[in-house]
């Protein structure tokens, strides 16, 4: 039974420091079950730092990190693949995984791309990529998502699919996600909560009252806050993988 009260993951007052350089601080927040979390931040603000601490991958660290389930999937900001190599995406979901045929097929269906299974990994677009990392990353439904810059190498409009997408996974598996993201204006409006980090937490809360905050303004500029707007719409459409309109 869902239980939206069920906390996955608290981080208490973490940081991290490599050769007495701070690396981030004084980061605290916690993700529910079907909670969507959005970090956000300049490029070497402490966004995938922060992930990293959630995910203990950093072992010395300040604060604490509670975790309250071992069910996470991760989708990290970089992967090495040996573009030369003849991988299918059937291969390469498996490459350390034991997963099921129906584990692969549903995952691979959830996110659009079951289609794809045969094809080889060096012909995917990258949004094709991207849904099959994420596919990989729910294969084993995960109670918690982490999805590290999930966009990248996706144009405009693949970009907002794939957010919709994220968003279906958070409604359709019930887990929480930890999102991190540079994309304000399409993240934010699907995100319960925000963490704005520039080395450390500069302000967090709702999406809408982060633009309003001056410490997020002296970020990113008053026209950000204005952004956002545009993007808190009912939808009474999807986004095709293309990002062209389907109406319901």
């Amino acid at each position: 039974m869902e239980n939206k009260n069920k906390v996955l993951l608290k981080v208490e007052n973490a940081g991290v420091s490599i050769n007495d350089k701070s690396l981030v601080k004084g980061v605290s927040f916690e993700i529910k079950q079907g909670e969507l979390v959005t970090l956000i931040g300049p490029n070497g603000s402490g966004k995938s730092t922060t992930a990293k601490i959630a995910l203990g991958i950093y072992k010395k660290i300040d604060g604490k990190v509670k975790k309250y389930t071992d069910k996470i999937g991760y989708v990290p900001q970089k992967i090495s693949i040996d573009w030369t190599l003849p991988i299918r995406v059937l291969d390469f979901m498996t490459l350390t995984e034991e997963l099921t045929q129906d584990q692969i097929n549903i995952a691979l269906n959830l996110t659009g791309v079951e289609h794809l299974k045969n094809k080889s990994l060096s012909n995917l677009s990258g949004g094709e990529f991207q849904r099959v990392l994420i596919a990989r990353a729910i294969s084993k439904k995960p109670e918690l998502l982490v999805l590290d810059e999930p966009v990248q190498g996706v144009d405009f409009k693949g970009e907002i699919a794939l957010y919709e997408l994220i968003k279906q996974i958070s409604e359709k598996m019930k887990c929480g996600i930890l999102l991190i993201s540079h994309d304000l204006h399409v993240v934010m409006s699907a995100t319960d909560f925000v963490l704005c980090l520039n080395g450390h937490v500069c302000c967090s809360g709702a999406p809408h009252k982060v633009v309003k905050d001056s410490k997020y303004k002296e970020l990113f500029g008053d026209r950000a806050s204005n952004i956002l707007s545009l993007y808190e719409h009912k939808h009474d459409h999807t986004h095709s993988q293309d990002g062209t309109i389907d109406q319901k």
